[in-house]
């Protein structure tokens, strides 16, 4: 009878120890959770402040060198026509390099997230 009441208690602390195991790894899942969430957060949100900002920028430039060029030209529909025209050209370059932007975005993210 001794053996089986030992194989009980053993059966018994081997449960204990697999519940306290289970309960450890769901507490830390959600720590995991929260601070991908937080890190997720925190990027959008910083890229929504950093981009409005560079938006403004950009119309602020884009607006003040019309206005320059214009002056430097004597004609004001061609400054917008060589501004626009500028800003297509940029917007190709950066469709063109978005793979690149992509792969440094992935890189960056599997840091924070497999860490």
């Amino acid at each position: 009878m001794s053996v089986i009441k030992s194989l009980n208690q053993t059966s018994e602390k081997a449960v204990d120890i697999g519940e306290s195991f289970y309960r450890k790894t769901q507490e830390y899942y959600k720590l995991k959770i929260f601070q991908q969430l937080t890190l997720t957060i925190s990027m959008f949100c910083k890229i929504a402040l950093i981009g409005s900002l560079l938006l403004l920028s950009l119309i602020f430039f884009s607006v003040s060198g019309t206005i320059a060029l214009a002056n430097v030209l004597d004609n004001t529909i061609l400054a917008c026509l060589i501004i626009a025209i500028g800003l297509i050209v940029v917007a190709g370059i950066v469709y063109l390099l978005r793979k690149k932007v992509e792969t440094f975005i992935i890189r960056k993210t599997a840091k924070n997230f497999f860490d």
